[in-house]
């Protein structure tokens, strides 16, 4: 089936819902959204945190989140990128409650403000500890409504068009690739579709999945970076890979691991060996309550001296019942596997949890490739650099898509449809055998990443990940080339892809900086003064 869009957007999180709700208005014609699961199962629904937007004047201004956002990125971030963000933030906010998207505000009316790690000041907007669920709730709603918008739940894209398929060949240094839309795997029919569109817009989050354990969801396997960096799109900063020190270890809940909110530990929760040993005070004088890499890094270090798969986080000296009313559903989750935590220690690890890198994009979201876009997590904008601050994730991809739905909407009258396109070759069949081949190798990439790209990194490491994944990438090109194309087939080369440019920024960067931290490069190569 060949099917003709004006503006195709893969992925269904807040990125790509609000793109989606900004271009359907301009009646420019024919929005179609790819979700790869259900609408609800997107990234930005497992946000726990907030958006970070400058709301109260008196006390706040755009230079201070600037400056926040430029430290917390080690000043790798691009000073206009982070400009845009923070100045466009307020505007968004108010469209996003225009949409129904409800954040917590005081008796006044005025919102209730919080504050996280690295801002100076109040203002992070949230709804309760739900955040991400309640901005998809209300996007969601104002989609569902919206006419002008398809939705094909369930639908998976395999490659992004460009002249590659037209028989030309492309190479990192041509000029002028172009999109020409999408080939889509029609889940119901098993078939490989063809989307032809004059705009198509990745925002397909991010890649925690690539690694063992993940605050992310399952479907979280760049499958967007993947495909742009095949049809040799520019990527930039893929070693930033951020991690969360403490997620619930539940060896039966890796993908998404439960996180364990930080909020824990300002309350007063101590990290501890199982033994019940303190450990934080041979790192960081802030003890439990260091910055989030600093953390992850000590319990990594301490993982591996003592060979554990966890270390603990203790509350049972505060009292029962604040505990219980504080953290009403991590208690009843520990409780679920059989963990008091007024009574029993936490056992927690850390998680790969967010992407700093991506396919590059300018000011307007848009790729090195003509009429494609990138917003959200699967994009590098610039904004954070090294390393995100805190609740930045989320209001950038509401900014991006902005700033990609003007660009889009002024030019797609110029653009047509390529009708040379060919369809799919779906030649092949796959046998419960290959199957077998594919879930051992997602476990594979799984182990490499964890083992050797993880929190600390050594040449030693990032070189034996290149070799395995090298192997395990001329397998699965070889089976690909046999079978249908599948989704778990799909997932795994995006995954060994991913887990190759993750590898490659890695080794290419030799210094310690922002969220990349290497034995063998062990001084900062930034001088802050």
């Amino acid at each position: 089936m060949v099917y003709k869009y004006d503006f195709l957007i893969i992925g269904a999180g807040v990125a790509g819902m609000s793109y989606a709700l900004k271009v359907a208005r301009a009646k420019k014609g024919k929005v179609c959204m790819i979700c790869k699961a259900g609408l609800d199962e997107a990234n930005t629904s497992f946000a726990q945190g907030g958006v970070a937007s400058v709301t109260n004047l008196e006390l706040d201004n755009f230079d201070k989140h600037i400056e926040d956002t430029m430290i917390a990125g080690d000043y790798i971030s691009d000073r206009q990128a982070v400009e845009q963000v923070v100045k466009m933030a307020p505007s968004q906010i108010k469209e996003l409650v225009e949409w129904g998207v409800n954040f917590d505000r005081k008796e006044n009316g005025d919102f209730d403000l919080h504050r996280e790690g690295g801002h100076s000041e109040f203002r992070i907007l949230h709804h309760a500890d739900d955040t991400g669920a309640e901005i998809q709730r209300g996007l969601m709603a104002a989609v569902r409504q919206c006419p002008d918008i398809d939705i094909k739940e369930q639908h998976f894209a395999v490659e992004i068009i460009t002249q590659h398929h037209l028989g030309v060949r492309v190479t990192r240094r041509s000029p002028h690739i172009r999109c020409y839309g999408a080939y889509v795997l029609n889940p119901e029919t098993q078939k490989v579709d063809t989307y032809l569109a004059k705009v198509t817009v990745l925002c397909t989050g991010g890649c925690g999945a690539v690694y063992l354990t993940t605050s992310n969801p399952v479907i979280a396997t760049g499958d967007g970076i993947a495909m742009a960096y095949r049809a040799k799109a520019t990527v930039a900063d893929m070693e930033f890979v951020q991690f969360h020190p403490t997620v619930l270890h539940n060896p039966n809940e890796t993908h998404p691991a439960y996180l364990i909110t930080e909020a824990m530990r300002g309350y007063g929760g101590v990290l501890k060996l199982p033994n019940g040993e303190t450990f934080m005070e041979k790192y960081d004088k802030r003890l439990s309550l260091a910055p989030r890499d600093i953390v992850a890094r000590a319990i990594d270090k301490e993982m591996k001296i003592h060979g554990l798969d966890h270390v603990c986080l203790d509350v049972t000296h505060k009292d029962a019942e604040e505990t219980r009313h504080h953290f009403p559903n991590i208690y009843q989750k520990c409780l679920s596997i059989g963990i008091d935590i007024t009574q029993d220690y936490i056992p927690v690890r850390p998680a790969a949890h967010y992407m700093c890198g991506g396919i590059k994009v300018d000011l307007n979201g848009q790729s090195s490739i003509e009429r494609l876009y990138a917003l959200g997590e699967c994009s590098c904008t610039g904004l954070h650099g090294g390393n995100r601050l805190a609740s930045n994730s989320l209001i950038e991809a509401v900014v991006y898509a902005e700033t990609a739905a003007r660009h889009s909407l002024e030019h797609v009258d110029q653009y047509d449809w390529n009708e040379q396109v060919p369809e799919w070759n779906d030649e092949g069949t796959m046998t419960n055998e290959e199957k077998v081949l594919i879930t051992q190798s997602v476990k594979e990439v799984n182990q490499i990443m964890s083992n050797y790209v993880g929190i600390v990194r050594s040449d030693l490491r990032l070189h034996r990940a290149w070799d395995r994944l090298d192997m395990l990438y001329e397998e699965t090109e070889r089976l690909f080339k046999r079978v249908k194309a599948s989704r778990d087939i799909c997932e795994l080369r995006n995954m060994i892809n991913v887990g190759y440019l993750i590898t490659r920024w890695a080794l290419e960067r030799k210094e310690c900086r922002g969220l990349h931290f290497t034995t063998d490069y062990p001084h900062h190569a930034y001088d802050k003064h």
